[in-house]
């Protein structure tokens, strides 16, 4: 590992001048129960008109010579490529005789997908097995997702360009690498599961959108269908559908065995789904209930015959597996395999690998692994490097070694193998990256939220600081849908922590840290308590003198950016500089573009009043106050985002910009043919995080 070049320069803090393009203000006044809501920039909802796209050339304009401006700017940027651009490996998966793995490095922009029959194959070009850089070679096309056959003779892959969620499912031949002439279009929240016989794929799909609307257009009826190789995608076998449920989303799967295809159902975001069976074995047969009511989490780990293993949160909150046997599938039916962990610990994942259960716990926020024999006892605990996150095992039921990524905060992504057998833990593919870890350390803390709540937060950087309350710090949050932010390397935190940085992970309510409780305690009606607890994590960095109000930015992206918009305007003198990227910041409207209905779940119906009414408390868009001092604020959004739409960005960027009553600036920096994050080329990945670094470099006065 090459030891980092320290970087000497000094940040002198620049006052630059900005005038912001004009917008346009509407006078459109809409009653909300009673209460009168203006909304003047709502024409830039509309991401196809003239006028929205000469605002946004005019905003980058604005934003792009600020940026410019900054003299270390090039600077951050050469080290960033410098610590992006490594080697790096996914997990390798068995496709029948193949052994299929991803691999991107050097000036590569997307990961490029190589096959071989020994998984020590070196990654040369006769391995490539799908190149996304020969769709699109500046690296804005992406392989959002892959299914393979059960003999490994072919792979349905899917396809996103410019960062949008629409996929484009396509089938290679994966001894040849060519593909077949089959192309199936409008797939969006879906992968592709193939029948046994590998006659053709299960997958979801929404009707073509109006011309101009892909981007924008709600997305309802969600239906599976079947597509057959050889055959156009006009001719696909509709396999289920919901018109009565038109916000409901389907996911198929097909079970190991070839046996069962397993139709989940979600009602929206909130993970509480249904799962449906039908036996492929039986031709006509129709679906059976396997869970028949939301009312919890269920996710299939395998099967023996009509014997299912399911994860599950009912009656555990902090999951357990339980076996469901098809023909009682009722609760008190169910066999408890795996128990709920003790404690605050959750059982976060299962996997049947080797005739195996691959469990993975997580404790405070870090993972650890235990493997468990069918019968649910504890075969062993599986050594991990330290702190850190291993996300699932890769392998199958008849397979004698599994596969697992560790990663840490100053620990980049390392392949490991496990072997079933012996239980010995071997490195795979270990990275070898320009950022030297040894200078660096992290600590885990708990702090009070303003409830009484106990949250952690973890918090990394360079060994020997003196808590003065001079470093800068940048506090990362998330807060929702049951997600969990655990510790994980980034090259861009790694450029932070070399800048003199300290990076905070807070572990607010929302997301799914302690399970099912934790999740509900942040949302809905209890949203604010997400807010509170980032709040909290702000103070307790400042009380503790790890920080200080001028030197502490905060940052966060979809949900986050939420999260950091709500805190700006509810706080706007806890920090001096935030980052909301992709961000839901219209609380009233998120509902009606693309998959936002699918979010009430987290938020709630705007059209209901006891929604509206918690919901206009915190909407970060309309509780801008005129006059006030906000932070330093860099807005990023993409304009092909289908996931959360930019007119979010636009609208709350606009309603800042005319609202500052400080000197500070309010800048939104908008990428074209980006997205809401996933499958975004290296290049403008850097690129994005060089200016989020600059722009803090320049307003926390950083100095390195």
């Amino acid at each position: 590992m090459t030891r980092a070049v320290p970087l000497v320069c000094l940040i002198l803090a620049m006052q630059v001048a900005v005038k912001y393009p004009e917008t346009r203000k509407e006078p459109l006044v809409e009653d909300h129960f009673g209460v009168t809501i203006a909304d003047p920039y709502r024409w830039l909802e509309d991401d196809n008109s003239a006028e929205t796209k000469a605002w946004v050339e005019a905003q980058n304009t604005v934003t792009f010579a600020y940026l410019e401006s900054l003299p270390y700017r090039d600077r951050i940027l050469k080290r960033l490529d410098a610590l992006w651009k490594y080697e790096r490996y996914g997990l390798p998966t068995r496709e029948g005789p193949w052994y299929v793995f991803s691999r991107i490095a050097g000036d590569e922009k997307q990961p490029i997908v190589y096959r071989a029959k020994d998984v020590n194959a070196p990654p040369v070009r006769e391995n490539v097995l799908i190149d996304p850089h020969a769709f699109d070679a500046a690296g804005t096309t992406a392989v959002t997702g892959m299914g393979f056959t059960r003999d490994g003779r072919y792979v349905a892959y899917g396809l996103s360009a410019g960062g949008s969620d629409w996929i484009e499912w396509r089938v290679r031949d994966v001894a040849t690498a060519k593909d077949l002439p089959d192309i199936v279009k409008w797939s969006k929240f879906s992968g592709a599961s193939w029948a046994p016989d590998g006659s053709g794929f299960y997958y979801s799909r929404y009707a073509e959108p109006e011309a101009g609307a892909a981007l924008s257009a709600v997305n309802q009826n969600q239906k599976l269908y079947f597509h057959r190789l050889g055959t156009p995608q006009s001719a696909d076998a509709l396999i289920y559908e919901r018109p009565d449920e038109p916000d409901w989303i389907f996911n198929a799967d097909v079970t190991e065995d070839g046996r069962w295809l397993l139709l989940y159902q979600f009602e929206g975001t909130e993970p509480k789904n249904r799962i449906f069976v039908r036996d492929l074995s039986m031709p006509d047969a129709a679906f059976k209930p396997l869970v028949d009511a939301f009312d919890a989490e269920y996710t299939v780990a395998g099967n023996d015959g009509d014997t299912f293993f399911v994860r599950t949160n009912n009656g555990a909150p902090r999951s357990r597996l339980v076996a469901i046997d098809l023909e009682s599938t009722t609760p008190a039916s169910w066999t408890t395999l795996i128990p709920e962990p003790e404690g605050r610990d959750v059982l976060a994942n299962v996997n049947m690998v080797g005739d195996r259960f691959m469990a993975v716990i997580r404790t405070h926020a870090q993972e650890q692994a235990r493997v468990y024999r069918r019968d649910g006892t504890l075969e062993r605990d599986v050594p991990l490097p330290g702190i850190g996150s291993i996300g699932v095992f890769s392998g199958k039921r008849a397979d004698a070694e599994s596969y697992f990524a560790f990663t840490s905060f100053t620990y980049p992504t390392t392949i490991f193998r496990y072997d079933l057998k012996s239980g010995g833990v071997s490195v795979f593919k270990r990275p070898e990256t320009a950022f030297d870890p040894a200078g660096y350390e992290t600590k885990q803390v708990f702090y009070t939220s303003k409830d009484g709540t106990a949250v952690p937060m973890f918090l990394t950087y360079r060994k020997g600081i003196v808590l003065d309350g001079s470093h800068p710090t940048y506090l990362y949050g998330y807060g929702g849908f049951d997600i969990s932010i655990t510790p994980g390397y980034s090259a861009g935190i790694a450029g932070w922590l070399e800048m003199g940085g300290i990076y905070a992970v807070a572990n607010i309510r929302g997301g799914g840290e302690y399970g099912r409780t934790w999740h509900d305690g942040g949302r809905l009606t209890s949203k604010q308590n997400v807010f509170d607890d980032f709040i909290a994590a702000a103070e307790y960095l400042i009380r503790e003198k790890y920080t200080s109000t001028p030197k502490l930015a905060i940052g966060g992206g979809s949900n986050g950016g939420l999260l950091v918009g709500a805190v700006i305007t509810q706080r706007p003198d806890l920090v001096a500089a935030a980052l909301p990227a992709v961000g839901v910041l219209d609380m009233l409207r998120f509902h009606k573009f693309t998959i936002g209905a699918a979010w009430m779940s987290d938020y709630g119906d705007p059209g209901r009043k006891e929604d509206f009414d918690v919901l206009i408390t915190y909407s970060p868009l309309h509780n801008i106050k005129p006059g006030t001092h906000y932070p330093a604020t860099m807005i990023t959004t993409g304009d092909h985002d289908d996931r959360v739409v930019p007119a979010h960005s636009f609208k709350f960027a606009a309603a800042l910009q005319a609202a500052q009553g400080g000197p500070k600036p309010i800048l939104i920096r908008i990428e074209t043919r980006g997205g809401h994050g996933a499958g975004k080329g290296m290049d403008k990945v850097i690129e994005e995080r060089a200016d989020q670094w600059s722009f803090l470099a320049d307003q926390l006065k950083v100095k390195f």
